[in-house]
């Protein structure tokens, strides 16, 4: 079963059996929370993407994109062959060019903060770049249906009704199994991605569980 947006609403009101207008109000943040969280930890394939930007001469920051999770990697493109840079802290980067108008082909780069890379050394030149990045997709919030509400249905609904029933204070039992289920659901959407889709089965053999 796949959710949209207004199946999912229902859903989530049906099984905590609530319409209270707080609770109600409250439901899309249940929902985007939980997509945060299944996001993070799922690292799926789909949930990749690649941006191209510039590194600009004498600018120390690089502007991530505004559905930046993490990096995968940062690279310089020129002419169709790539330069990557090291990932670092900032401390290193302070460290390793305490002086911001040292400049150069940049070899390096942290995190500086929500809306930017630093780099070093900073860029002698007009440099383009290549991310490929981590990135948070839509949420059925507001595109619907959506990624997550089509393909992993049972571990948005799980992991909804555990953000809801937390709100709710409800029974620990309850919780418990909510909990029990997200847990359950999730496992299996990171074997997809961290089993089916980084291998195949000609050259890696099919794919084993443990069994207890």
């Amino acid at each position: 079963m796949a959710w949209t947006y207004t199946t999912l609403t229902q859903a989530i009101k049906d099984y905590v059996q609530t319409t209270e207008t707080t609770f109600v109000n409250n439901i899309d943040v249940f929902i985007q929370q939980a997509e945060t969280r299944i996001v993070r930890r799922a690292g799926l394939p789909v949930f990749r993407k690649n941006t191209t930007g510039t590194m600009t001469t004498d600018n120390q920051y690089l502007g991530v994109p505004s559905d930046f999770l993490s990096p995968y990697s940062l690279a310089i493109s020129n002419g169709g062959s790539y330069e990557y840079l090291l990932t670092k802290d900032v401390n290193f980067i302070r460290e390793a060019y305490p002086a911001s108008a040292t400049t150069g082909a940049p070899k390096y780069y942290a995190i500086f903060d929500n809306d930017a890379f630093i780099l070093g050394p900073t860029p002698d030149a007009n440099y383009t770049s290549e991310l490929h990045y981590h990135y948070k997709p839509a949420s059925i919030v507001t595109v619907s249906p959506s990624w997550l509400g089509t393909n992993a249905p049972d571990v948005l609904l799980y992991g909804s009704l555990v953000e809801a029933y937390v709100f709710l204070k409800g029974e620990p039992d309850l919780l418990q199994q909510y909990m029990e289920r997200y847990e359950t659901a999730l496992q299996l959407l990171i074997v997809e991605a961290d089993g089916k889709d980084r291998t195949d089965a000609y050259r890696s053999g099919q794919l084993r569980l443990k069994i207890a």
